[in-house]
């Protein structure tokens, strides 16, 4: 699916639809297959759902600060540097989910005040350059399906591994 060809209400409801479609990938897990890591030199999934955990906040701030000031200055994060510094490993699923669905929820609620032409607003992004909200949204709304195939590798090595 292509973000940028969508409807602002429609492209709301897709950053909606992205929590459900990562609990249903991790869906029946155990602690063990999520803390895995059965492809050599790749996160665990929890690992990974951490990962889209720790920047579902990220992404709202860069949102409501591009909404709020006038060009804001936005920081880039390294996603290795999270991982191997914010205990990945030592959180537990339910709440790694529960983030992600609570920043989307709030955030969709203010977005669906903002004007249209409020979506062209640009924040400095240190690494990317000048992005507008628009950007941001579609950016994020495509985080968790980018990693859903990621998941779905994992639980089928595992699978892969149990039948040894």
């Amino acid at each position: 699916m292509n973000l940028s060809e969508l409807s602002i209400p429609d492209l709301i409801t897709e950053y909606l639809r992205g929590p459900q479609l990562l609990r249903e990938a991790v869906a029946g897990m155990t602690r063990d297959e999520l803390l895995a890591r059965p492809i050599a030199g790749k996160w665990s999934t929890l690992e990974l759902v951490a990962h889209l955990a720790d920047f579902e906040p990220v992404y709202a701030d860069r949102m409501k600060r591009t909404l709020a000031e006038d060009e804001p200055r936005l920081f880039g994060g390294d996603p290795d540097k999270f991982a191997a510094k914010l205990a990945y490993h030592d959180r537990e699923i339910e709440g790694e989910l529960k983030l992600i669905e609570v920043v989307r929820q709030q955030m969709a609620t203010i977005l669906r005040t903002v004007p249209a032409t409020d979506f062209q607003r640009v924040g400095r992004h240190s690494e990317a350059g000048p992005l507008s909200l628009r950007t941001f949204l579609e950016r994020i709304t495509g985080h968790i399906p980018h990693h859903l195939p990621f998941i779905a590798e994992k639980r089928k090595a595992l699978t892969g591994a149990a039948a040894n």
